[in-house]
């Protein structure tokens, strides 16, 4: 088949184009690389600085020039409703575009967007997410902002529109599974996020003796390790967006590691990335044995996969919704959090510093998490049958 994914979260679209092209279909990603992640991508509609009617013309002589060249394919997903950079208002009639010259069109929920706002915000769909703890709605300026743009405003009205429109919408965490299936049970199927294997670096902090968990060897060819099982000293990584600190928990997470580093000096070290690239991103990340990811959710997402993959602990979301919606039984890998700097600081002390913790059995069962639930190939074939399926 021919398939064509339009727009970039998180290496999503390409890790998946890596394994459907590896079972032998054509396929373009065609986005702007995420901003300043920069992820690969086949046609590039990265926009310049933003601020002027210049700016916004010259974007869109460039979007005329590619969407000729978006015509004819068996499968298009579009990664958000606002697969383009520029306003909601303007987005549909490129739609309408895609809608016309493909045969099918899929929608991703893999990020913000209306549903995800409208349920976050019902206060009963999730013990506590973005928007809300329990019955308490959360405040902050990120969250009016979502608000504003997509449970009133016109990305909203955007996102509506193409969901009843679509062929089917690919839901890729819980969360979002919880979001769109219970307004679109016919069309919403939940596929894990992919990841590619052979393109991962393992982290030079694991020691690879086999897991004492009943079942098949993993394949990947780790580097041997220069780290005991017990290390004296864990290294923890956090990645930071800054104008997102506060969506996504990471100043909590901050907060509780630096009571840790200064509770527990010579047995933690703290490693911390602000807004760099991908790749970059990736070799801070080596040497590290934990990452802190995703405070308010009950799923890892690509960041936490690609850690799990590389052999590092996650902490973060882990909730017994999301192991039951993978139908995983046995593995337990993700030191789960609930949303306050306490309980991060009392499960990393508790859990990892205070050698309750194998360890290097987490690093193993993360690996094996990951190579059951997110291989780009396995994943690549789900989405196949889906879309197939969608079109009988």
């Amino acid at each position: 088949m021919r398939i064509l994914l339009v727009g970039e979260y998180s290496n999503v679209h390409w890790t998946l184009a890596e394994g459907l092209r590896a079972i032998g279909h054509e396929v373009t990603v065609v986005s702007d690389g995420d901003g300043w992640k920069d992820y690969p991508r086949d046609i590039n509609l990265k926009r310049g600085p933003i601020g002027s009617k210049l700016s916004t013309l010259n974007y869109l002589r460039r979007i005329a020039c590619v969407f000729p060249r978006l015509r004819g394919y068996d499968i298009v997903q579009l990664i958000n409703p606002v697969f383009l950079d520029l306003r909601a208002e303007r987005i549909w009639p490129f739609y309408r575009y895609l809608r016309r010259h493909n045969r099918s069109l899929f929608l991703g929920a893999f990020g913000i967007d209306h549903y995800w706002v409208k349920v976050g915000m019902d206060c009963k769909t999730f013990r506590y997410s973005d928007f809300n703890f329990g019955s308490q709605l959360r405040d902050y300026p990120f969250m009016r902002t979502m608000i504003a743009d997509w449970l009133n405003g016109p990305k909203g009205t955007l996102n509506q529109r193409i969901a009843e429109d679509c062929d089917g919408i690919i839901t890729g965490l819980y969360e979002y599974e919880m979001c769109y299936r219970p307004f679109f049970p016919s069309k919403t199927r939940f596929i894990p996020f992919p990841i590619n294997f052979s393109s991962v670096t393992p982290t030079s902090t694991i020691n690879h003796k086999p897991s004492t968990i009943n079942h098949k060897p993993s394949t990947i060819n780790h580097k041997p390790s220069t780290i005991n099982h017990k290390p004296s000293t864990i290294n923890l990584f956090i990645g930071i967006q800054r104008s997102r600190s506060s969506y996504k928990g990471t100043d909590i997470m901050l907060a509780a590691l630096q009571r840790l580093k200064a509770d527990y000096p010579d047995k933690i070290n703290i490693f911390k990335a602000e807004d760099v690239p991908f790749a970059q991103y990736q070799e801070m990340m080596n040497n590290s044995h934990v990452l802190l990811d995703q405070l308010y959710s009950y799923t890892p997402a690509m960041n936490g996969l690609l850690a799990m993959a590389k052999g590092l602990i996650l902490v973060g979301g882990g909730e017994p919704e999301h192991y039951e919606l993978l139908g995983e039984k046995e593995l337990r890998p993700i030191i789960n959090v609930q949303p306050s700097e306490e309980d991060v600081y009392q499960q990393i002390a508790t859990r990892l510093l205070s050698g309750k913790e194998n360890i290097h059995q987490l690093q193993l069962d993360s690996i094996e998490y990951t190579r059951r639930h997110h291989d780009h190939i396995k994943v690549a074939q789900q989405y196949l049958d889906f879309w197939q399926a969608s079109l009988t």
